[in-house]
């Protein structure tokens, strides 16, 4: 899978089609964003089975309207379709790497059941 840009017209799909997705979202006039690109674009490389997308918050201001970004870079991670992680800000190439251990070490089915009981504590 590898590094792609998202873009209003593939997100869907690449998202779908991927197990984990990492996303960075940043902008080309972020300072902050062009040093953890290089680090993002690593730890994309060492991970081939995990969807790493890119999504420029000034070209996909729908896609960054939606899951309400504020500050960038912001780092997103999906897995089997549940937004596990947000947090914006730089993270350091150790810290990329953990997260993404944490997340391969997640029982979904656990996660879907806890997620499951908060809605139904919402609705009473």
């Amino acid at each position: 899978m590898a590094l792609e840009n998202l873009t209003t017209e593939n997100f869907n799909d690449k998202v779908a089609s991927a197990e984990i997705v990492i996303l960075d979202f940043w902008a080309p006039w972020c300072g902050p964003c062009r040093q953890f690109g290089p680090i993002f674009e690593k730890v994309a490389g060492e991970n081939p089975d995990i969807l790493f997308g890119k999504i420029n918050t000034e070209e996909e201001q729908e896609i960054a309207a939606y899951f309400q970004i504020q500050s960038i870079p912001t780092v997103m991670v999906i897995r089997e379709g549940i937004v596990l992680f947000q947090q914006p800000g730089m993270l350091p190439e150790e810290g990329l790497k953990d997260l993404i251990n944490q997340v391969k070490a997640l029982d979904m089915d656990q996660v879907r059941k806890e997620i499951e009981a908060q809605q139904q504590q919402q609705n009473q």
